[in-house]
């Protein structure tokens, strides 16, 4: 297994902790069904739920860092509710990656967090990594949504800060904000999905 790159003690016990919390409550099979309903196929590398709505429905989940058949997997969280998806591909059909990038380009604080936001996504997949015997070689310092030089994918980066909290990710962060309208963890918009 090849180690991420350097993380400071108290980041990787931060990260050590959040993957023993979300592998001690592995997603159950009430769990993948509804996750099988929102993304339309099953789940695969499914480990545990990383977000909930305040229905209690799934909102991202956690991915193994590789698949069955030990197919690669760097989006280690990863964005499941429709209502999620469709306010991110609104503001992303606004042209909003358009303006963060420029925001990554003008602002060497945001592009500073946005480069830790990275780190810890590759730090927290290698802790699952070790745990779950994965391997992570060919993925070893990818992260997600474009990290840590471009935004590539709102879906992505929302579905960081929903699974690590806010303030990790400050364009995830920017992204929540942005569709608070039609979106909101706290608030449930669940569609039709029978549970």
């Amino acid at each position: 297994m090849t180690e991420p790159e350097s993380q400071d003690e108290s980041t990787t016990r931060d990260v050590a902790k959040l993957a023993d919390r979300f592998l001690q409550q592995r997603a159950d099979e009430h769990d993948i069904a509804i996750v099988e309903r929102q993304l339309g196929r099953y789940p695969r590398g499914m480990v545990a739920v990383g977000a909930r709505c305040a229905c209690g429905r799934p909102l991202a989940v956690v991915t193994r860092p590789m698949l069955p058949g030990g197919i690669p997997f760097p989006t280690t969280c990863y964005l499941t509710s429709p209502e999620a998806v469709k306010a991110v591909s609104h503001i992303e059909a606004e042209g909003r990656m358009r303006a963060y990038n420029e925001l990554l380009h003008d602002d060497e604080t945001v592009a500073g967090e946005y480069r830790g936001a990275h780190r810890l996504y590759v730090a927290f997949r290698h802790e699952l990594a070790v745990r779950l015997g994965d391997d992570e070689s060919r993925i070893a310092n990818v992260s997600a949504g474009g990290m840590p030089e471009r935004v590539k994918c709102l879906h992505a980066l929302l579905a960081q800060t929903l699974v690590m909290g806010e303030g990790v990710n400050p364009i995830g962060d920017r992204v929540l904000e942005a569709v608070t309208e039609e979106f909101s963890p706290s608030v449930c918009r669940c569609g039709s999905l029978d549970d």
